[in-house]
C-alpha cells in the first residue's frame, strides 16, 4: 500500500510488523538535551456511541477483542480485573479560532473522581501530535516550570479515516504535569502559555488572545480496565474501553478501545509480537465492524461539536 501526500497511511512492509518506523535521525534540543524518542505504542479504535447503555457493555467489547486476539495466539489476562468504572472529567482549551489545534498543539486538563470526589489536582497535558515522527521529536515540549514534568512520546495506530482493513500512524509528543506546577492563570491567554512551552513561538501571538474551554464542553469519561494482551517474547499492553459524554446534558460523543505497550529501547519491541499486534489491529476492525466509527479521534469530536471543523493534523 502505497503512501498518501499527508504521510498518514503505511506501507504494507513497514509500521508494526517492522521496528524501523520508530528510527528517529539523531538530533539535540536547544540546550544539547538528546531528541526524545517513542517509548509507548497504543492502538485506537474509535467506536459509536449508541451501543453504551450500560456498563457491562465494556465487558461486551472486551469479550469481542478477547476472541479476535485468540485466532492470532495472542494471550489475555483480566485476573483481578472487576466492572467498576473510573470516571475523569476532561477539558480542552484554545483559543476562539482555535489557534493551537490548526497548528496540531492540543491543551487538556484532566482530573479523575473518586466516589464523587476529585481524586487528587487536575493534571495539564500539552501535546503536539503530527503524522511525522520526526517533526514530532524535533519540537521540544518541555515546559519552563520549576517543578516536575513527565515527558511521554507515543505512536499512535488508528484505523485509516475511511475505511476498515489497515491503520495510520499519529505521533503525540506529550509534557504532563500537576495543575499546582502551572504558574498562576499560565493557561488563560496564548501569550502566558507561550513564555510555559518556548514550542509555540512559531505562532503569532497576540497578548490579548484569551484561552478557553473549547466549545464550551467539559467531557464526561467513564473509563473501564479490561485486562493486559500478551503478544509474547515479552511484549505485553495493558487495554481499556471508555465512552466520552458531554456532561451536563449526558450525551454520547464515542467510546474508544485501546490497548498500550511502553518500551525503553526499540529491541523490546520483538518483530513477530509486532506483527501479531498489527494483525489483532486490522482483524477486529473487521470483526468489530458494527461497533467502529472512523474519521476523527476523541479531540476531533470536540473541536467538532459546534460545527466549523478546524483544520487537524489528525
Amino acid at each position: 500500500m502505497a503512501n498518501q501526500e499527508n504521510g498518514t497511511m503505511q506501507k504494507s512492509d513497514e509500521g508494526m510488523g517492522d521496528k524501523r518506523f520508530l528510527q528517529l535521525k539523531q538530533g539535540k534540543y536547544s540546550d544539547g538535551h538528546p531528541l526524545d524518542e517513542v517509548q509507548y505504542l497504543e492502538c485506537k479504535l474509535i467506536l459509536k456511541p449508541d451501543r453504551f447503555v450500560s456498563a457491562k457493555i465494556f465487558f461486551e467489547y472486551g469479550e469481542l477483542a478477547r476472541q479476535t486476539a485468540k485466532e492470532f495466539g495472542i494471550g489475555f489476562s483480566n485476573k483481578g480485573v472487576t466492572l467498576k468504572p473510573q470516571v475523569r472529567e476532561v477539558e480542552f482549551f484554545d483559543t476562539a479560532d482555535f489557534r493551537l489545534y490548526n497548528n496540531a498543539f492540543i491543551l487538556r486538563q484532566r482530573v479523575t473522581y473518586e466516589d464523587g470526589f476529585p481524586a487528587g489536582e487536575p493534571e495539564i497535558v500539552f501535546k503536539f501530535r503530527h503524522p511525522d515522527m520526526q517533526t514530532a521529536a524535533d519540537l521540544d515540549v518541555r515546559p519552563q516550570i520549576a517543578g516536575h514534568y513527565r515527558i511521554k512520546f507515543k505512536a499512535e495506530a488508528l484505523p485509516l479515516k475511511d475505511q476498515v482493513g489497515s491503520y495510520r500512524l499519529l505521533f503525540s509528543h506529550n509534557a504532563q504535569f500537576p495543575l499546582s506546577q502551572e504558574p498562576e492563570s499560565a493557561h488563560a491567554f496564548l501569550s502566558g502559555l507561550a513564555r510555559m512551552f518556548p514550542a509555540l513561538d512559531s505562532l503569532k501571538l497576540a497578548g490579548d488572545d484569551q484561552l478557553a474551554l473549547v466549545n464550551g464542553a467539559i467531557v464526561e469519561e467513564i473509563l473501564q480496565d479490561l485486562g493486559t494482551f500478551d503478544f509474547g517474547h515479552g511484549v505485553t499492553a495493558d487495554a481499556n474501553i471508555a465512552i466520552w459524554r458531554e456532561r451536563g446534558t449526558h450525551k454520547p460523543l464515542c467510546g474508544e478501545f485501546a490497548f498500550q505497550a511502553k518500551f525503553t529501547r526499540q529491541d523490546e519491541l520483538h518483530e513477530k509480537a509486532m506483527q501479531r499486534c498489527r494483525q489483532f489491529f486490522i482483524a477486529l476492525q473487521t470483526t468489530g465492524r458494527d461497533w467502529l466509527s472512523l474519521g476523527t479521534t476523541k479531540t476531533g469530536l470536540v473541536y467538532r461539536m459546534n460545527g466549523n471543523p478546524p483544520q487537524a493534523h489528525e
